[in-house]
């Protein structure tokens, strides 16, 4: 999904993000509720059985890489599925170019659950999958296409499970919030001054490469004039042990969003995945939403000891069925139920 270094924010200074390490100090503790507070509106369960089946659909179609037969099929497939809970779904497609001037076409698909509802929280993740496995030691590996198991496919599978389980609930049990599932498109092909040096990047001065369905909707909402009172990003939700830390970017533009999604997985007993730990920004679709003005907070998988920005499977051919567990998926998508129902 991500690139590690390039992606760290770039217009910082470039010599220091290749040599610096996160900075990693504790967080403020979990807050508790006071005794005098009402117990939050209990959520209903999200079942991690069926997010891991919407994960294995979309691995099972192939790498979904734009212009690629496998990425239209997907796209085609979760528009059906979004469709089938009932919400409203529209399809916002686009072209773009790419770091090596490959013309894409994206498609990046927006299902708004409970649409008459003046309040509204969104739920983003990207939908493609990275064209190479360029972080694979092996050489001759790192021109395939990786399957995107965590990176990409879990992350959507969430936000399927949490709009299927909203649309089973009868009113008098819904959320006071709309929800809206939007899955970007063209996230994953970026250039990577790590891992592709050798390569001349053609947007080098005229924007990022990455994030490209992100940086098209933020520019051209859809719904037209959409608000909403936060964002949640979900990315590479699905790996076996997990870990998910307080990101730079989302300290910065929706702290108290963190603190409500910290606190509540604390208050669930998933701090084992929710770690209180700050770590430096990085570049994901959520630089582009809160520039939009929703303030937006990523949720993805960052190694809980160390130095590096992202788990070994990142960007290589070990991101696929064998790394996803649902016990990771259940811990994201309780605690984001939660999180709508405390509002």
């Amino acid at each position: 999904m991500k690139n590690i270094l390039p992606r760290l924010t770039l217009l910082a200074a470039a010599s220091f993000l290749l040599t610096a390490c996160p900075s990693e100090k504790p967080a403020e503790t979990a807050s508790q509720p006071s005794a005098t507070e009402a117990p939050p509106a209990k959520a209903p369960a999200f079942n991690a059985d069926s997010a891991y089946a919407y994960t294995a659909k979309q691995v099972a179609f192939g790498p979904r890489v734009p212009n690629k037969p496998a990425h239209v099929a997907c796209g085609n497939y979760l528009v059906a599925k979004l469709k089938s809970f009932g919400l409203k779904v529209y399809e916002q497609p686009f072209k773009a170019m790419t770091f090596d001037g490959t013309q894409i076409n994206g498609r990046n698909i927006i299902a708004q659950y409970q649409p008459q509802a003046a309040r509204r929280i969104a739920l983003f993740a990207h939908w493609d999958t990275r064209p190479y496995a360029d972080e694979e030691k092996d050489p001759a590996k790192r021109k395939l296409p990786i399957d995107g198991a965590s990176d990409g496919a879990s992350a959507v599978a969430v936000a399927l499970e949490i709009a299927r389980t909203l649309s089973l609930q009868p009113e008098k049990l819904a959320p006071n919030v709309g929800v809206d599932v939007i899955l970007v498109d063209a996230e994953d092909w970026g250039f990577d001054a790590g891992t592709q040096a050798g390569q001349k990047n053609l947007l080098q001065g005229q924007g990022d490469g990455w994030c490209l369905g992100s940086q098209y909707w933020a520019k051209n909402k859809v719904p037209a004039g959409y608000k909403a009172e936060y964002g949640i990003l979900f990315d590479m939700v699905g790996a076996k042990d997990g870990h998910f830390t307080r990101e730079g970017t989302s300290r910065q533009n929706a702290l108290s969003v963190v603190n409500k999604i910290w606190n509540t997985a604390t208050q669930l007993g998933y701090s084992d995945y929710f770690l209180f730990k700050d770590t430096d920004p990085i570049t994901d679709d959520h630089v582009y939403t809160n520039q939009a003005g929703i303030p937006t907070v990523d949720i993805y998988d960052h190694p809980a000891f160390g130095t590096e920005y992202f788990p070994p499977y990142h960007h290589t051919t070990a991101d696929n069925m064998s790394i996803i567990d649902r016990k990771t998926m259940k811990a994201v998508g309780q605690t984001t139920l939660q999180v709508l129902y405390n509002e």
